[in-house]
């Protein structure tokens, strides 16, 4: 009992810790990003916040899987710095009865993980894919803002409004300039306002003037206007698109078990199995060489994380392409990671080593050779 609340109040004290930092470093980056991206305008200003909340909750699996195992080496090393495995391993505990405490504590983390990696990830990642089409969709004057040449949705007109328009529901001191295929023209206005015509949204400008141009042409024409109506675009609606693979419900994935889909499906039920490996990797990894210092496992352990989870990305691309079967994936890689690690393990509780194997074998082989005449 002793043993493993021990164990507990360690890990949790660790976990934590290293939850919240990681925490910190990943929302860093992903503010950057995403400021970077409201900034080129990819996304709204307004979401940025949104947006950065479900990017973390998509990166929630990696998150506590690196969390968990940099948790577990860290206290198993500390453990062994200290001598307090010493103390167990003289108490008739061996290292593979530490399994037992660590995925006691393990498994709730783990149930959030397989939940996330299933679920949470592919909803997240449609709700961010929804709200940059909304933007993107958004209409013409809609993009516009007071003091700054803009661009519209198709790239064939630019829209200036004076800075004073900021704030009221109609615009004055207008510019607009537009081409269409071989027709060029500049039109100005002193005000204008929106109007609503069936789905259309049209901007009625009011005492203006218009010049018109013939591309390759150098004739010019001038008509002034007390009202004049420019057609801005459709109301603004979300059409239908290509959906992204990461976007996909992973109940749809197994629906329609295409060669792209098994490759995404493999990947999320890949982020669940590794952390279930890591748990492993993590008891037969600990060990603390007292003139390396404890910077060395920390190192390490993250060049483990990194070095699976690109080799699991390398294998959901093989099984998109269709080089190695789904089935195939999770049994070489998850399977071979697995045995591995218990191979280890058992190595470690039993002490095995190769150059006792070849002591022992030794002596055996000379007193054959002595035996034979």
């Amino acid at each position: 009992m002793l043993f493993q609340s021990s164990m507990r109040k360690e890990l949790a004290r660790s976990f934590g810790a290293t939850l919240v930092v990681l925490i910190t470093i990943i929302m860093t980056i992903v503010l950057i990003r995403t400021l970077g991206q409201a900034a080129r305008g990819s996304i709204s200003p307004q979401d940025v916040l949104l947006i950065m909340a479900y990017s973390a909750l998509g990166r929630l699996p990696i998150i506590l899987t690196l969390s968990l195992f940099i948790a577990m080496v860290s206290t198993l090393s500390r453990m062994y710095k200290d001598s307090e495995m010493v103390v167990w391993f003289s108490s008739g505990r061996g290292l593979i009865s530490f399994l037992g405490p660590l995925f006691r504590f393990a498994w709730p983390v783990l149930l959030v993980i397989a939940l996330a990696s299933l679920f949470v990830w592919p909803w997240s990642n449609e709700q961010t894919r929804e709200m940059r089409q909304r933007y993107e969709q958004r209409g013409d004057l809609d993009r516009i803002a007071p003091g700054e040449f803009q661009e519209s949705s198709n790239g064939s007109r630019v829209f200036f409004i004076d800075r004073s328009s900021e704030g009221r529901s109609g615009s004055n001191n207008i510019f607009i300039s537009s081409t269409d295929k071989d027709k060029s023209a500049i039109t100005t206005a002193r005000a204008g306002r929106i109007e609503m015509l069936g789905e259309s949204q049209m901007l009625i400008l009011e005492n203006g003037q218009r010049l018109e141009n013939t591309l390759g042409n150098s004739a010019l024409k001038i008509s002034d206007f007390e009202e004049y109506g420019v057609r801005t675009g459709n109301s603004s609606t979300l059409g239908p698109s290509e959906q992204e693979l990461s976007t996909i419900a992973t109940r749809n994935l197994i629906k329609s078990p295409t060669l792209s889909n098994l490759g995404e499906l493999a990947w999320r039920i890949g982020l669940a199995i590794s952390a279930i490996n890591f748990v492993v990797i993590a008891l037969a990894l600990a060990a603390v060489n007292p003139r390396a210092g404890r910077s060395s496992n920390l190192i390490f352990v993250v060049f483990t994380f990194v070095v699976y989870s690109n080799v699991m990305s390398i294998g959901q691309g093989w099984v998109s392409l269709g080089l190695v079967s789904f089935n195939g994936l999770l049994l070489m890689l998850h399977g071979g990671v697995f045995v591995f690690s218990m191979t280890w393990l058992l190595k470690r509780h039993l002490s095995w080593s190769l150059k006792d194997m070849l002591r022992k074998r030794s002596p055996q082989l000379t007193a054959e050779a002595r035996a034979q005449p």
